[in-house]
């Protein structure tokens, strides 16, 4: 009990100590910054300099323009704040003091936003996230006061439906900045929709991997309705040649061809309770579910069969024929016509 006592004691004398030691300190001098940044169009002394005391309020220089940077020498500085009688400042070691405007900036993609905005639900466009916007002419990124935080306004639109070919006059609330600009703008807007496009040239019957694809927005007009997503695409064949970048439609696309033209492939005879093969050969390419010409080489008959796999079609009857044993192995040909001798 009594160490705990002495010990806060101490604690309170060591305090107590330190803020006297601490009242008794000079107030610390003015000390130059390294890096300032103003939203005003002036420079103030208190910008530049830490400490500055009544003088912190006195403007020196005109700020750089809105979102740009400047650098100030020290020596024009320590000029400046000797005209108002700032002495004794702490350079800190440096040579210049680097002083920034803040802004707020209003991008080409901000506009192109507003735009979308402004005609999405009218005009014969739909949503604002599927209109694309080009302008005639460069836009560069425009500087205007932080302060100036509302939505651009529309104040004029004018559109061609037929071209998607506009003109539009903006306004920004509470800048002065935007008042003296030219917020006009002209250019093209056309809807767009995701389109799968090859990232590379396929040669007629390849397999589309996910590889060799990939989602773009093209215009809407120019899909014609016909607009196919990846999980569309993946795992189908090429009916023809087709060039890298080149959207897929579902006219150039097939189901993967198990079977080739002239292959041997397995005939399958069914009916209820009876299965029989014989080797055939295939007079036409055929994917899963494809009706084909084939070739029975044993009797050398053609007959219409089904791709049930690669290498491998299907004749089904519907009926059960006369009883057949495994010792006696039909043709499939005359076995699914009934009557045939």
């Amino acid at each position: 009990m009594i160490r705990t006592i002495a010990l806060a004691l101490l604690i309170t004398i060591s305090t107590s100590a330190a803020a006297q030691i601490t009242d008794a300190l000079p107030p610390a001098g003015p000390r130059l910054k390294e890096l300032a940044t103003v939203s005003s169009d002036i420079v103030r002394i208190g910008d530049l300099v830490d400490n500055a005391g009544a003088a912190a309020d006195i403007p020196v220089f005109r700020s750089p323009d809105l979102g740009y940077t400047g650098a100030v020498p020290v020596a024009r500085v320590l000029e400046a704040l000797a005209q108002n009688k700032v002495t004794r400042l702490d350079t800190n070691g440096l040579s210049e003091v680097v002083v920034t405007r803040l802004s707020r900036a209003i991008t080409m993609k901000d506009i192109e936003a507003r735009i979308a905005r402004a005609l999405a639900g009218q005009y014969g466009f739909g949503d604002a996230g599927n209109i694309s916007i080009t302008f005639d002419r460069e836009i560069r990124t425009i500087h205007v006061e932080p302060s100036a935080t509302d939505e651009l306004q529309v104040a004029r639109l004018n559109v061609d439906p037929r071209t998607g070919q506009f003109f539009i006059a903006l306004e920004l609330p509470g800048s002065a900045t935007a008042r003296r600009l030219p917020l006009r703008f002209s250019g093209t807007a056309v809807e767009t929709a995701e389109a799968a496009v090859l990232t590379r040239a396929l040669n007629r019957g390849e397999t589309v991997k996910a590889s060799d694809v990939t989602t773009e927005r093209r215009p809407k007009a120019e899909l014609a309705g016909d607009s196919l997503s990846l999980q569309q695409v993946i795992g189908f064949s090429t009916r023809r040649a087709l060039r890298g970048g080149a959207v897929l439609r579902s006219a150039d696309l097939m189901k993967p061809e198990v079977i080739q033209r002239n292959e041997t492939v397995t005939i399958v005879y069914e009916i209820p309770g009876v299965l029989l093969t014989v080797r055939g050969k295939a007079l036409d390419a055929g994917a899963v579910g494809d009706l084909i010409g084939v070739v029975n080489l044993q009797s050398n008959r053609t007959v219409q069969a089904t791709v049930t796999g690669p290498g491998r079609v299907s004749i089904v009857a519907t009926s059960p024929g006369p009883q057949m044993t495994t010792a006696s192995v039909p043709d499939p040909s005359h076995a699914a016509r009934p009557g045939a001798q």
